[in-house]
């Protein structure tokens, strides 16, 4: 699958399909919420989690819109502003909780296409990452080229086509393979910024 056929494959996903694409992206960027979280002290990733768990969920149970407008607040209320905070650790939280504002969006307005757009933000948090960590002194071409060539863009651009794929292949969206994507999703908590939940937050402040 090619950049091309990519970006084709996001734009046609539809339904349960874009729903679990959005709320897997998500997924992927929970540690770095859960770091900034423990960082600044709010120690919101317990309830972050659960309201996460939950949107999973809602792929296999009907929700109302009272619910999804609850959710949507509770995840207002977690969501840290970017403008609040100096450390860099916000953006990347703030990027996650913008994700899984879609995928409730998503359940609640179901017409609209999110997908590209969220896979690009998803895409967007890892090159940001990559910039402000290792491409202070580079100039444009070098900051191409890392880019290009670094593991964490290749893990991404393979995270979100093995997803497509997946999610293309999968005919109706059963429990099993719901936990599956969410354990893939997951990578043992390591996030999207190769950070794992147990190294202490101390890149993320």
């Amino acid at each position: 699958m090619n950049a091309n056929q990519f970006l084709k494959a996001v734009e046609q996903l539809q339904g349960w399909r874009q729903y679990l694409f959005l709320v897997a992206l998500a997924e992927r960027g929970f540690p770095n919420f859960v770091l900034f979280s423990d960082a600044i002290g709010q120690k919101a990733g317990a309830r972050m989690r659960v309201l996460l768990d939950s949107a999973w969920n809602l792929v296999n149970e009907k929700a109302s819109e009272a619910d999804l407008t609850r959710m949507l607040a509770r995840l207002e209320q977690m969501s840290p502003s970017p403008e609040k905070y100096d450390s860099y650790g916000v953006h990347p939280a703030f990027d996650f909780c913008q994700l899984l504002e879609q995928a409730l969006l998503d359940m609640l307005n179901p017409g609209r296409d999110r997908a590209l757009d969220a896979s690009r933000l998803a895409t967007a948090t890892v090159m940001s990452f990559i910039e402000f960590s290792e491409g202070e002194d580079l100039d444009e071409d070098e900051l191409v080229r890392l880019l290009d060539h670094h593991p964490l863009m290749k893990a991404d651009k393979a995270f979100q086509r093995e997803l497509v794929l997946s999610l293309k292949r999968q005919r109706t969206p059963m429990e099993s393979f719901v936990a599956d994507l969410q354990a893939q999703a997951a990578d043992d908590g390591v996030s999207n910024l190769g950070i794992a939940l147990d190294e202490g937050g101390e890149d993320e402040a």
